[in-house]
């Protein structure tokens, strides 16, 4: 039997209902209000054919969409106006971001695109290309 020190990508994701995360621990996120986010979260899954990786959208309030990229891909980038980061090295304060289980009750949360083993964090560079082509 070998040990390995191979920590699950999926890790950050709740067994049940929701729990709120570190930004910049497990994902960094980037953030965009109703409708808009979900016309780039719908734009994003079409051109990954499905396979978008994480965002989360609030089903309440202000419908927030949550972009869930790899740690350290928020300052590795140039966001347009709209969009907010959380995550970034070096600011002055925590951010935490909800995340819902794959299952289950876990209003006022749900996934809009699931991670998964292949995809779990969302491409950086397709979703700056969904903004590049939607009027933000």
């Amino acid at each position: 039997m070998t040990m390995t020190n191979a920590i699950d990508p999926l890790e950050w994701v709740p067994a049940s209902g929701h729990q709120l995360r570190l930004a910049g621990v497990h994902f960094d996120a980037v953030r965009i209000e109703g409708l808009r986010g979900e016309l780039a979260a719908a734009q994003l899954i079409e051109a990954a054919d499905g396979d978008a990786g994480p965002v989360v959208c609030e089903v309440t309030g202000f419908r927030w969409m949550y972009f869930l990229l790899a740690p350290g891909e928020v300052r590795r980038h140039r966001w347009p106006l709209g969009v907010q980061r959380f995550g970034e090295r070096g600011s002055r304060t925590a951010t935490y971001i909800g995340v819902p289980a794959l299952d289950g009750n876990t209003w006022p949360l749900r996934w809009y695109s699931e991670p998964s083993e292949r995809t779990p964090y969302v491409d950086a560079e397709r979703l700056l290309k969904v903004f590049e082509s939607t009027v933000m």
